[in-house]
């Protein structure tokens, strides 16, 4: 079954949208490099850039597989620097929250079940990743400018980091 184009127009701009939050993160990671002391957060978002990549290169294999063509556009240059941490958690997943549910429903409306079943997985990779930006910027919301809170939140972030690898391995 072929796409449409309503929904290869939409899991075309998700695409983009994945792309253009893999850069965010990137710019993230390569502003807080640059700041002492931060190598856990440092981390955390390069690998958070690249787990969008590979979101993004899941959408791209699948809309090519359903006899589709994946669109690669230009992007957006993300911020670039930051006044504090805490800056960098910004609503970014949420917005990629709200896009995958507009999938999912196009899809039910459109009665695109394998695109459904696809996107299955993307919702249950939201969950967590709201859950892990929301638990980082209520600790971070905590310590204010607390430099030895911030210093240990550093520390935290690596173990938060393996917890949500390791329940996602264990499923």
């Amino acid at each position: 079954m072929l796409l449409s184009e309503r929904m290869l127009e939409a899991l075309n701009n998700q695409v983009k949208l994945e792309a253009q939050s893999s850069q965010v993160y990137l710019g993230i990671a390569s502003w807080l490099e640059t700041q002492p002391g931060l190598e856990g957060y440092t981390e955390f978002f390069y690998r958070q850039s690249d787990e969008e990549r590979h979101h993004m290169l899941k959408l791209i294999h699948y809309i090519n597989d359903r006899d589709g063509h994946a669109i690669i556009t230009a992007l957006e240059m993300p911020k670039n620097s930051f006044g504090q941490v805490i800056e960098v958690f910004q609503d970014n997943e949420l917005l990629v929250s709200k896009s995958i549910n507009d999938l999912v429903e196009l899809s039910l409306n459109e009665k695109d079940y394998l695109t459904f079943k696809f996107l299955q997985w993307y919702l249950d990779e939201q969950l967590e990743e709201e859950k892990m930006a929301k638990t980082m910027l209520e600790k971070l919301q905590l310590v204010g400018s607390d430099r030895g809170g911030i210093y240990q939140l550093d520390k935290d972030i690596v173990g938060l980091r393996s917890k949500v690898s390791e329940s996602k391995e264990g499923e």
